[in-house]
C-alpha cells in the first residue's frame, strides 16, 4: 500500500473512534465526584450551600458530557440515567465510609479515617471501582473500565468494574492486587499486596461464564497469594497465606499456608 493511501487509511480509521470518551474527561469527572464525596481528598472547602451545589451541578455536566460521547450504546435516556446515578450515589458514600472505617480499624499504622481518604491507595482503588461499578450497573459502556484503569494507573490495584464486592472491604499496600470481571467477594475482606483473583482460562469463548473466584465473609488473603477459577469458592473466616496457590475450594474457618524451608547459617570468617 502506498504511504499515502496508508495515512488516508488511517485517518478515516481514528475519525470513526474519535467520538469516545477522553480520558482527560473521565479523569476530570472522578475528580469533582471525589470533590463531592470526600472534600478534604482534593483539598475542596466549601463555604455555602450553594457553592457545594454548584459543585455537584458541575459533576452532573461532566458526566453528560461524556455520556453524549455514547448515547448510541445507552439503554437509558441520559437524562434518567444521570438522575438513577446521583440517586444512587449516596449508598456509594455510606459503603466508602465503612470501607475507609474498616482500613482505619485494622491497619495498626492508620491514625485517622481522615488519613486512610486522603492517603490510602487502596482506599482511591475502591472508591474508584464503587463509582465504576455504578456506572456498569447502569449499562454504561466504556467509561466504567476507564476509571478503574486510571486508579489503576496510580495505585497498581487493578480491579474490574463489574466485580461484585461487599461491604467494610481493606486493601492494605495494594500494589499488584489483580480482581477479575466475575470475581465476587463477601463483606469483610482484608486483601493484603500482590493477591490474584483470576481465571483459569483466558479463552474469548468463556467470556460469559463465571471464570473468577468466590471469597466469602471474613477472609483474610496474604501477600502474593493466587486463587483461580470460578467453581473455586474461600469458605467464609478463612485465612490464606501468603504465596499460597489455590484451584480449589476451601472450607469455612480453614488456614491455608504454603510450606516452606527456611534455612539460616552462620558465615565463617574464613570463608
Amino acid at each position: 500500500m502506498k504511504q499515502e493511501d496508508y495515512i488516508k487509511q488511517l485517518y478515516f480509521s481514528h475519525t470513526k473512534k474519535n467520538n469516545l470518551p477522553n480520558s482527560f474527561l473521565v479523569e476530570g469527572f472522578i475528580s469533582t465526584l471525589l470533590a463531592i464525596l470526600f472534600p478534604s481528598y482534593n483539598n475542596k472547602t466549601f463555604v455555602t450551600l450553594k457553592q457545594f451545589e454548584e459543585e455537584v451541578d458541575k459533576s452532573k455536566r461532566q458526566l453528560e458530557h461524556l455520556l453524549l460521547h455514547l448515547q448510541n450504546e445507552l439503554t437509558i435516556p441520559i437524562e434518567e440515567l444521570i438522575d438513577t446515578f446521583y440517586a444512587k450515589l449516596q449508598l456509594v458514600h455510606q459503603s466508602l465510609l465503612l470501607d475507609a472505617k474498616s482500613i482505619e480499624e485494622g491497619d495498626p499504622a492508620a491514625k485517622s479515617t481522615e488519613e486512610v481518604i486522603r492517603t490510602y491507595p487502596g482506599f482511591l482503588a475502591i472508591t474508584s471501582y464503587r463509582i465504576a461499578h455504578l456506572l456498569y450497573n447502569l449499562n454504561v459502556p466504556f467509561i466504567p473500565r476507564m476509571v478503574t484503569e486510571l486508579a489503576h494507573g496510580k495505585t497498581g490495584i487493578d480491579i474490574h468494574p463489574a466485580a461484585k464486592i461487599g461491604e467494610n472491604f481493606f486493601i492494605d499496600h495494594g500494589t499488584g492486587i489483580v480482581i477479575g470481571e466475575t470475581t465476587v467477594i463477601g463483606n469483610n475482606v482484608k486483601i493484603y499486596q500482590g493477591v490474584t483473583l483470576g481465571a483459569m482460562s483466558v479463552k474469548k469463548e468463556m467470556a460469559e461464564t463465571k471464570r473468577h473466584p468466590t471469597i466469602e465473609n471474613n477472609v483474610v488473603i496474604y501477600a502474593g497469594a493466587t486463587i483461580l477459577g470460578g467453581d473455586t469458592i474461600i469458605g467464609a473466616n478463612s485465612t490464606i497465606g501468603g504465596n499460597v496457590w489455590l484451584t480449589e475450594s476451601v472450607e469455612e474457618n480453614s488456614l491455608v499456608y504454603h510450606k516452606t524451608e527456611t534455612i539460616i547459617k552462620k558465615i565463617s570468617k574464613n570463608g
